[in-house]
């Protein structure tokens, strides 16, 4: 049975404002039990969880933010955004909302680096994390094929591309990484245009996009952290995403011991919204698991 959305106009009304480092932080929170933080992707925002937020508010205290530089929240033009900044974020978060038992991470490109760091963390002893399910993301620099459109942000004109960035480069960036028979609807694009363009955050996508750099920065550290034994961790996969599809689910087989992956095949980059479903009954499956089984690798 498909589930229910949540219109982002409907959306925008529940959420809660945190004042970080000056900044305003748009956030969102429901649920009773057991910690969960969704992390969102780039270029868009929270309400990209807004198929799984309902399901899953019945089973745990689910929490989301739209990070500094998107969505609902502050864009400072004169700031320089790092994946290490937003990691902070989240645990500032956890912090206001007094979270203080292990949280477990539900992650999405971009999100999924914040959630190397936080797990990174972890192992040092600055964060407690109870388990991390990424969805496709360049958890693997060197496996990152990038878009067009983020080196041309990554170039020496990116402020100029950023600027002139209009709702029809999105839709031809945001297709392209979609699964062939499950392209979002017009409507679901307004809305992410909507979410985009919020406090002028188009003047600052390529200051967002550096993030495609840091990642190799911090490589082997949140790699050796992902090896570690001591937090489950599963990767679900879109098979047909262009940037992070197959190809990073099969790095992640030869990378992370005892690797549970899953892979949904005829989907893209946004599984969440292609196939939320799936991704909820995957999830599901991994909390209900006691501990994670040598080398899981499901078909879906």
């Amino acid at each position: 049975m498909p589930l229910t959305e949540i219109p982002l106009c409907v959306w925008r009304t529940r959420g809660l404002n945190l004042t970080f480092r000056g900044q305003t932080i748009r956030y969102w929170t429901a649920g009773q039990g057991e910690p969960l933080l969704l992390i969102h992707g780039f270029p868009t925002a929270s309400w990209d969880w807004h198929y799984l937020w309902a399901p899953l508010t019945q089973r745990f205290r689910v929490i989301a933010c739209d990070m500094l530089g998107f969505g609902d929240s502050s864009k400072p033009v004169h700031h320089h955004y790092t994946l290490i900044e937003q990691a902070d974020l989240q645990q500032a978060l956890l912090e206001h909302l007094q979270v203080d038992q292990p949280v477990h991470l539900l992650a999405h490109d971009y999100g999924g680096s914040v959630a190397q760091e936080l797990l990174a963390r972890h192992h040092e002893g600055r964060a407690d994390i109870a388990s991390c399910v990424f969805l496709n993301g360049g958890l693997f620099p060197e496996c990152h094929r990038s878009l067009l459109i983020q080196k041309l942000l990554l170039s020496r004109l990116g402020w100029l591309v950023a600027r002139s960035f209009g709702r029809d480069d999105l839709v031809r960036n945001v297709t392209q990484v979609y699964g062939p028979c499950t392209h979002p609807s017009e409507s679901a694009l307004d809305d992410c245009w909507s979410l985009m363009v919020a406090n002028r955050g188009t003047r600052i996508l390529h200051k967002l996009v550096a993030y495609v750099p840091e990642r190799a920065t911090h490589r082997e550290r949140w790699l050796a952290a992902m090896q570690k034994e001591g937090i489950p961790l599963r990767f679900i996969n879109g098979a047909v995403d262009p940037v992070c599809g197959a190809h990073m689910y099969q790095r992640y087989l030869e990378l992370i011991p005892n690797p549970d992956a899953v892979l949904l095949p005829g989907i893209g980059h946004y599984p969440h919204t292609e196939a939320p479903t799936q991704v909820l009954r995957h999830y599901l499956a991994f909390r209900e698991q006691a501990l994670p089984a040598p080398q899981k690798v499901a078909w879906s």
